[in-house]
């Protein structure tokens, strides 16, 4: 193993991670500032306003999200296995 491979591998696997993460990121972040106009526009600051509904709106995205992230981590797990014994020369 080359440190050129170890740092691809690495590479790989956390822009993996970062594209799984990213519709729960981006569906709270954009609920957020539709939630933060409405305060700012109502003048209600209560922190259960904006609690809930991103944590409604994440856990929707993720049942929405979850069949494309199993199909991103079982091709990125399946190739890991298969090249295995190349990876160990």
């Amino acid at each position: 193993m080359t440190p050129e491979f170890v740092v691809g591998f690495a590479r790989q696997a956390i822009e993996l991670t970062l594209l799984i993460a990213l519709p729960m990121l981006g569906i709270g972040m954009i609920v957020g500032i539709i939630v933060s106009v409405i305060q700012a526009a109502t003048q209600i600051q209560e922190m259960t306003l904006t609690m809930v509904p991103k944590i409604v709106a994440i856990f929707l995205a993720l049942l929405i999200a979850f069949p494309w992230i199993m199909d991103k981590m079982m091709t990125y797990t399946r190739n890991l296995f298969l090249n295995l014994p190349n990876y160990i020369r």
